[in-house]
C-alpha cells in the first residue's frame, strides 16, 4: 500500500470515530399495536409512547419537535442561571412545516419561547436562545443544516 492511501484510510478511520466522553446514545422501542411504539434508553427507565393518530401520545415528527424544544430549552435554562438570573417559568410552542408530499419530512421550525424570571434582561436571554439554537443543542445540530430554524421571545410577558 502507497503511503498516501495509507494516510488517506488512517484520515477516514479518525473521521468516523466517536467523540471521546460521549458515549452513544442508545434507545428501544416496541410496537404496542396500530401506529403505537413504546420508547426508551435501552437500559430501562422511564417510557414515552408514540402514536402516528395522535391519539395515546405525540406522534414521531410531533417527539422530534418536542426534543427540539427540550435540549434547546435545557441550555436555555442553564446559561441564564449561570448569568444569575434563573428561569422562574418556561414554555415552549413550537410549529414544524412540513413538506406536502412523502415523506412529509419538516422543512422549517418556529420556536415561540416565553420565559418568566425577575432580572432577566431581554438581551441576555435573547443571547441564550441563540445560543442554544446555533451552537450548544444536539438536536438542532443532529437536523438538516439548511433547514431553517427561527425563534422568538416573550419576556415577562412582553413579546
Amino acid at each position: 500500500m502507497t503511503d498516501h492511501l495509507e494516510s488517506e484510510l488512517k484520515l477516514q478511520d479518525t473521521v468516523a470515530m466517536p467523540v471521546v466522553g460521549k458515549p452513544p446514545a442508545k434507545v428501544h422501542v416496541s410496537w404496542v399495536g396500530d401506529h403505537q411504539f413504546d420508547g426508551q434508553r435501552a437500559s430501562g427507565g422511564p417510557s414515552i409512547r408514540m402514536d402516528s393518530s395522535g391519539a395515546t401520545g405525540p406522534s414521531p415528527v410531533d417527539t422530534l419537535l418536542c426534543a427540539l424544544a427540550g435540549c434547546t430549552g435545557v441550555d436555555v435554562v442553564d446559561i441564564l442561571a449561570k448569568r444569575r438570573t434563573p428561569v422562574q417559568a418556561m414554555s415552549v410552542d413550537v410549529v414544524g412545516e412540513r413538506f406536502a408530499g412523502t415523506p412529509g419530512r419538516v422543512t422549517k421550525i418556529l420556536l415561540e419561547y416565553k420565559l418568566v424570571g425577575a432580572g432577566i434582561e431581554r438581551v441576555h436571554a435573547e443571547r441564550a436562545i441563540e445560543l442554544a439554537v446555533t451552537k450548544y443543542c444536539s438536536v438542532r445540530d443532529s437536523l438538516d443544516p439548511n433547514m431553517p430554524v427561527e425563534w422568538t421571545l416573550e419576556l415577562n410577558g412582553a413579546r
